[in-house]
C-alpha cells in the first residue's frame, strides 16, 4: 500500500525544506548577535541513552510532556496525553480500556513500546503482557514529566523497547511541601478525588498520594469502573554523595466488561477486578558531576479476577470460563556512568529479572516455567568535534530459552548552527514475546461430560520466532528565534521481520462451530516508511500552539496487517493564558482508519473509520486565604460520536453491521483543586 500523490508531495517537500530551514535558523541567529542561548534552554532528557543529554544531543527523536503542559490539558489519564505525541496511535475499546501504540500494529494488548515509571518497567508479565493504562500505580498529579523516545530504543532498555520508550518520571519528594486536593464531577458518573501531602526535614522527603477515579464509561456499554490508588515516594539523602529513594504503589480496580450478545458468550457481560502493587528501591551515588552509580531493585505483583459463564447451544450446559491470572516480577539493575575525558561519556550496566505467572485456564498444557532474563548494556556519547557528535550503543540480552541477542544502535548528530541540528542513525531490535502467544492453550470442556471438548479457541505455539526490526531514520531539530518556535522532524523506515499474527487453525475435534487460532510468524516483512513532525510555537505572549502530523506508507503482503496502522494522524493544541488567572486549552485530534486489536473470535476483518474529535478546558486560578486554587470546565470527545477500537468478532455480528458497537461518548466535568 502507498501514500496518495498529495501526501507523497508533502513528504518530499518536508525533506527538501530541511536545508532551507537550517539556513533560515542560521541567518536568524546571526541577526541576533551570533551565539544563540536557545540550546541552553533545551530540556535535558534521560531516556534516549541512559545518559543525561540536551534534547539536540539525544540519539533520536524525543518528545517531552512537562508538568505545566500536563496540568493545562486537565486530562484524567496518561493515555489521553500521549495522543498529542507525533506517531502515537491510541484508541479506546471502552471507557477503561486503552489501546496505546506507536505506529499501530498492536494486538489486543500492545507490547511494542517499553513503558517505565522512574525507570521501572510496568509491563504485566502474566499471560497477555501489555500495560493496563487505567490501573497504573501512580496518580497523574505526581508526574513531573513524560519522555517519549520515538523510535527503536532496545539498546538501552531491552526487547520491549521495540519501537520506542515511554518513561513517566515522578516529582522528587523535596519538590513539594504541604497538602493539596482535587475533585472532578461530571457526566457519565465522573466522580474523582485526589489528595496528596509532602514534607521534608534533614534531607528526608516524603510524599503520599491517594486517588479514586470513577465513571460509567461510554454509556452505551457495560463499562463502568472505579479505580483506587495509593502512591508513596520517599527520598533520603545520606550525605553529599549518596541518596536512597523508595517508591511504593498500589492500585485496586473494579470494572464492567463484555457484550450481551457475544458469540456463545465468549465475551459475555461480567464484572472483573484487579490489584497491582510495586516496591521500588534505588540507591544513587554521585561521585562527581561526571560520574554516578545507580543500583535499583523492584518487585511488581499483579492479580486479576475475570470469570463468567459462557452460553452454549440448548443441548449443552453453560461453560465456565476463567481468565483469572496473577504474576510476580523481580528485577535488579546496576548502572554506572562516567566521563572518558573531556569529549566522551559512557554508561554501562547489567540487569537480571524473573517473571512468574499463574493462570491455569489460559495454559491448559501446564503452568509455564518462570522466565529469567539477563542483560548487559552500554552507551557511548562522543563529541568528535564541536559540531559532530557520535552515539554508539549495544545491549546483549538472554531471555528464557531464546538464544542471546545483540542489539546495536549508531547515531550521528550534526549541529549545523547554534539553532538547528540534523541527526541520522540505524538501530536493530528484537521483540520479547509474551507468554500467552507462546504457550496460550485455552480449552472449554462440557462440565456435564468430562473430556468432551466444546471449543479450543487458542492453541500454543512454543516455536514462535522472535520478531526483529531494523530502523533507519534521519531527523531535524530546529529553533526559530523570530517565531519562538521549535520544529522536530523524524523521517523513518522500520522493517519488521517475523511479525507475529493470529491465524485460524484446525479446531482439533471441538464440538462447537468456533474457529481455533494460533499465533504464528508472518512469512514476509512489514515495512513502515514515513515522516512525523511537531511544530511548537509561541507567536505572542500567553499563546502557545502545538501541531503534530504523521504520515505512514505501509508495505506488507498481508492487507489485514497493513490496516493495523493508520496511514495518518494529526493533532493541534492551542494553550492560551488570558491573564488574571484565566486560561484555556483546546485540542483537535484526527485519526486515520485503523483496525486495532483482534477480538476473542478470529476471522473477522473490521476497520474503524477515520474520525476527528476535540477536547476543551477553560480554567480560572485564584487565591483562597493566600492558597492557590483553580476551577475548570473540561470537555472530551466533543463533536459527533465515533468508534476507535472494537472487538472485531462482536462488530461483525449481523445485528451490528453498519453501525459501531461501541461508539465513544462525549464527556464533560467540573474540576476544583486547592492547596491546603
Amino acid at each position: 500500500m502507498s501514500l496518495p500523490p498529495s501526501r507523497r508531495i508533502l513528504l518530499a517537500a518536508i525533506v527538501a525544506a530541511l536545508p532551507a530551514l537550517s539556513v533560515f535558523a542560521s541567518q536568524s541567529a546571526d541577526r541576533e548577535g551570533g551565539e544563540s542561548p536557545f540550546f541552553e534552554e533545551l530540556p535535558t532528557v534521560l531516556s534516549a541513552s541512559r545518559l543525561p543529554q540536551a534534547l539536540n544531543e539525544a540519539p533520536g527523536a524525543v518528545t517531552i510532556l512537562d508538568r505545566d503542559f500536563i496540568r493545562a490539558t486537565g486530562y484524567r489519564d496518561v493515555a489521553r496525553l500521549l495522543r498529542l505525541v507525533p506517531g502515537m496511535q491510541i484508541g479506546q475499546e471502552r471507557g477503561h480500556a486503552q489501546w496505546v501504540t506507536y505506529h499501530g500494529l498492536g494486538s489486543d494488548y500492545p507490547t511494542e513500546i517499553q513503558v517505565l515509571i522512574d525507570g521501572r518497567s510496568v509491563y504485566a508479565p502474566s499471560a497477555f503482557g501489555g500495560v493496563d493504562w487505567s490501573a497504573l500505580p501512580l496518580t497523574i498529579q505526581e508526574i513531573e514529566r513524560i519522555e517519549v523516545v520515538r523510535g527503536t530504543n532496545s539498546n538501552a532498555y531491552g526487547a520491549n523497547a521495540f519501537l520506542g520508550v515511554i518513561n513517566i518520571i515522578t516529582r522528587h519528594s523535596h519538590q513539594d511541601q504541604g497538602a493539596s486536593a482535587q475533585t472532578n464531577l461530571g457526566s457519565h458518573g465522573i466522580a474523582d478525588f485526589h489528595a496528596s501531602w509532602a514534607g521534608s526535614s534533614d534531607g528526608h522527603g516524603l510524599r503520599l498520594s491517594v486517588a479514586q477515579n470513577r465513571d460509567q464509561g461510554f454509556g452505551s456499554l457495560r463499562d463502568s469502573h472505579v479505580s483506587r490508588t495509593v502512591s508513596l515516594r520517599s527520598d533520603f539523602r545520606l550525605d553529599a554523595q549518596n541518596e536512597l529513594t523508595l517508591r511504593a504503589g498500589y492500585n485496586q480496580m473494579n470494572r464492567d466488561q463484555g457484550y450481551p450478545d457475544s458469540v456463545f458468550g465468549n465475551n459475555g457481560e461480567r464484572s472483573t477486578g484487579s490489584e497491582g502493587s510495586t516496591v521500588h528501591l534505588a540507591w544513587r551515588r554521585v561521585v562527581s558531576e561526571d560520574e554516578e552509580w545507580l543500583l535499583s531493585f523492584y518487585r511488581n505483583r499483579e492479580r486479576s479476577i475475570d470469570r463468567w459463564l459462557a452460553a452454549a447451544p440448548p443441548s449443552y450446559p453453560a461453560v465456565p470460563l476463567d481468565r483469572n491470572r496473577s504474576s510476580d516480577r523481580t528485577n535488579i539493575e546496576l548502572q554506572h556512568r562516567f566521563a572518558l575525558g573531556s569529549k566522551a561519556r559512557l554508561v554501562w550496566g547489567v540487569e537480571g529479572r524473573r517473571d512468574e505467572t499463574r493462570a491455569p485456564f489460559l495454559f491448559a498444557g501446564g503452568r509455564p516455567e518462570p522466565m529469567d532474563l539477563y542483560r548487559a548494556f552500554s552507551n557511548l556519547d562522543w563529541r568528535l568535534t564541536p559540531e559532530w557528535q557520535l552515539n554508539l550503543g549495544g545491549l546483549l540480552e538472554k531471555n528464557g530459552p531464546v538464544a542471546p541477542q545483540f542489539i546495536p544502535r549508531a547515531f550521528i548528530n550534526w549541529q549545523a548552527s547554534p539553532s538547528d541540528t540534523f541527526r541520522a542513525g540505524y538501530a536493530r531490535a528484537w521483540q520479547q514475546r509474551n507468554l500467552f502467544e507462546l504457550h496460550g492453550d485455552v480449552r472449554a470442556y462440557d462440565p456435564a461430560t468430562p473430556g468432551l471438548l466444546l471449543a479450543w479457541p487458542y492453541q500454543a505455539n512454543p516455536n514462535l520466532k522472535v520478531p526483529r526490526v531494523d530502523t533507519v531514520e534521519i531527523g531535524y531539530l530546529g529553533r526559530f528565534h523570530t517565531l519562538d518556535a521549535t520544529l522536530d522532524v523524524r523521517i523513518f523506515s522500520e522493517r519488521i521481520s517475523d511479525f507475529v499474527i493470529r491465524r485460524i487453525v484446525p479446531s482439533g475435534g471441538a464440538v462447537l462451530p468456533l474457529p481455533s487460532s494460533q499465533f504464528v510468524n508472518l512469512s514476509s516483512p512489514v515495512v513502515l516508511r514515513g515522516v512525523e513532525y511537531q511544530l511548537r510555537t509561541k507567536p505572542r505572549a500567553g499563546t502557545e500552539v502545538l501541531f503534530s502530523h504523521t504520515m505512514i506508507d505501509r508495505h506488507t503482503d498481508d492487507p489485514e496487517v497493513a490496516k493495523r496502522t493508520a496511514p495518518y494522524t494529526a493533532s493541534l493544541t492551542w494553550l492560551q493564558d488570558y491573564g488574571n488567572g484565566w486560561s484555556s486549552t483546546a485540542s483537535l485530534l484526527r485519526m486515520g482508519p485503523l483496525a486495532g486489536g483482534y477480538g476473542y473470535v478470529p476471522g473477522c476483518d473490521y476497520t474503524s473509520r477515520a474520525y476527528t474529535t476535540g477536547d476543551l478546558r477553560i480554567a480560572r486560578a485564584f487565591r483562597v486565604d493566600g492558597r492557590r486554587a483553580e476551577i475548570s470546565i473540561n470537555g472530551m470527545n466533543l463533536g459527533g460520536r465515533h468508534q476507535e477500537i472494537t472487538d472485531r468478532s462482536e462488530q461483525c455480528l449481523p445485528a451490528h453491521l453498519g453501525s459501531p458497537v461501541n461508539p465513544v461518548a462525549p464527556m464533560g466535568w467540573l474540576s476544583f483543586s486547592v492547596e491546603l
